[in-house]
């Protein structure tokens, strides 16, 4: 009697929950990003934590202090341009404080002077008046000037009606003061004016802080640059001097004195890039591919771009001449107000262009057609001491293509 015991059931496999996002403000926001970014993280709704935040702040102004603090710590995130507001948030505070100052004043004027204190009203919206305008200053200088929706000339009308309100509350504060602590309350616009006015500084500060930082970071990339060009740099040559221009390692050395100088020299290339340099970068990646050394030399000034008909014309030159013969290869590139010459010559055993078979059109359509269609011109001459392909488009007229 044989039994067989019961088959175990396979526990069942649990899935990992997904990462959560990481804690970030938006830059396309409201006002700060930071409920936005909580909700993203904690996987709630925004509305959810923007009630929150009010809640708390009922209860002793703890909503404040914890938005503050999620403010301050939380990081935006990664993106090129600058943060966007699309809350006016200087015009919302600057509009209650004017609406304050307008009652304070009327007040103040209707009544004997010497009465502002009298009236905790009228003290309340003068402070409040203050700190409103004083708020709406400071917020237009340092955070809506480098707003993208915003800039420079809204930070000047918010900076200027603030100020002139608090000079404006000043003179009717100053007028009715009879005593020292109404003289007190009287000079707390003037404080405000003085903030407005300092905050400028900060700005003036950051840019100066940007300035002294960039300059030593051109120092110091200076500083490398020579130590590298008097060893690592002379190293390379040398190898590629002992190696000769066909060997292993004479293109590995000669791929990474292009890469090196490139990093110290150039700094970050545009997506569109002018034609020497695109040339010189695929010199680079032809001698990593092809026993060759190439020399690429630009004279005279050129706006040719790297995504024109000449910058390809002269890629399917240059990688025939890798292809084909080999060692030493040079590129001449000089361009002037009339238009752009590209020469592209090679030590090779040379050919005969009519003799290429009809079915290969590298030389043909890739380089010669390709620059007749585009409005310039393309010629090819070789002879057994190698080969040399002309390029020529004009600058002027319609004919660049």
């Amino acid at each position: 009697m044989s039994s067989s015991a019961p088959p175990v059931s396979a526990r069942p496999t649990r899935v990992a929950p997904p990462p959560r996002p990481a804690l970030e403000r938006d830059r396309e926001c409201l006002v700060s990003g930071v409920s936005a970014g909580l909700a993203r993280h904690l996987g709630a709704p925004v509305w959810m934590i923007r009630a929150l935040f009010i809640a708390l702040t009922l209860c002793g102004g703890a909503g404040v202090l914890l938005y503050a603090w999620c403010w301050v710590f939380t990081p935006w995130a990664d993106a090129e341009t600058a943060p966007s507001r699309r809350v006016p948030v200087a015009w919302i505070l600057l509009a209650p404080a004017a609406v304050a100052a307008l009652v304070v004043g009327s007040w103040t004027l209707g009544n004997a002077p010497g009465s502002v204190l009298s009236q905790p009203g009228a003290v309340l919206g003068a402070v409040g008046a203050v700190v409103l305008a004083t708020a709406a200053g400071l917020w237009a200088t340092l955070i809506d000037r480098t707003d993208t929706a915003r800039g420079p000339r809204h930070t000047t009308v918010v900076r200027i009606l603030s100020v002139a309100l608090l000079i404006a509350l000043f003179a009717v504060l100053l007028s009715r003061a009879v005593g020292g602590v109404e003289f007190l309350l009287a000079l707390l616009p003037l404080a405000g004016v003085l903030a407005v006015a300092s905050s400028t500084l900060i700005h003036r500060w950051r840019e100066l802080a940007g300035e002294r930082t960039r300059r030593i970071r051109e120092e110091q990339r200076s500083e490398m640059a020579a130590h590298l060009h008097d060893s690592v740099l002379q190293t390379l040559a040398l190898i590629q001097n002992r190696a000769g221009a066909s060997s292993e390692a004479a293109r590995l050395a000669r791929a990474q004195e292009r890469e090196l100088r490139a990093w110290l020299y150039d700094g970050d290339a545009p997506a569109d890039s002018d034609l020497p340099t695109d040339l010189r970068d695929l010199a680079g990646a032809l001698e990593l591919d092809y026993p060759v050394r190439i020399e690429v030399v630009s004279a005279g000034l050129s706006a040719e771009r790297a995504s024109g008909e000449l910058a390809a014309a002269a890629r399917e030159a240059m990688l025939n001449a890798a292809r084909h013969a080999g060692g030493e290869i040079s590129v001449y590139i000089e361009g002037s107000v009339a238009g752009v010459d590209v020469f592209i010559r090679d030590r090779g055993t040379g050919f005969d262009l009519a003799e290429v078979p009809d079915d290969r059109l590298g030389v043909r359509q890739s380089i010669i057609g390709r620059m007749r269609r585009a409005g310039g011109s393309g010629s090819v001459r070789s002879d057994g001491n190698g080969t040399e392909v002309h390029l020529s488009i004009a600058t002027t007229g319609d004919s660049r293509g």
